[in-house]
């Protein structure tokens, strides 16, 4: 599974690609950890690329369907996020894909099952991060 450590290609990625990725992470993917995310678009309409991802973020991380297992769940994906000693709009995205990883096993009844769940969680987004960074002229 080492090659489907996304952490990897952040920083290869220029950051209309990275906003694309976070987007789709807390838009999409988040719906399968059972977030009904919606942002509020007042709220981003006219910002720069990075004062709108920042913003975003700020919108979808208020939004916890369980404040407990996601107080966990931020703390575990920081922690993880530290270690990859990323910076920027990349370390967000990094921060971001782990947090909404690990939000999604909520069924896994066992160490076995939530292990397939985030094993399957994170093709997902391996996946979709190569279709993103095609579209923008980078090859994983």
């Amino acid at each position: 599974m080492s090659n489907l450590e996304l952490h990897q290609y952040l920083s290869q990625l220029p950051e209309a690609a990275l906003q694309e990725f976070i987007e789709w992470c807390m838009l999409e993917q988040s719906t399968a950890a059972g977030l009904e995310f919606k942002p509020d678009q007042t709220k981003l309409n006219n910002l720069s690329p990075v004062d709108y991802s920042k913003q975003l973020v700020d919108q979808f991380m208020k939004v916890r369907p369980d404040p407990i297992r996601a107080g966990l769940v931020a703390v575990i994906a920081g922690k993880q996020a530290d270690k990859h000693e990323l910076t920027g709009l990349a370390a967000v995205v990094d921060f971001v894909s782990l947090y909404v990883k690990y939000l999604i096993p909520k069924d896994g009844s066992n160490a076995e099952e939530a292990d397939a769940i985030l094993t399957k969680a994170t093709q997902y987004q391996y996946e979709q991060l190569v279709e993103i960074a095609k579209k923008h002229n980078v090859t994983l």
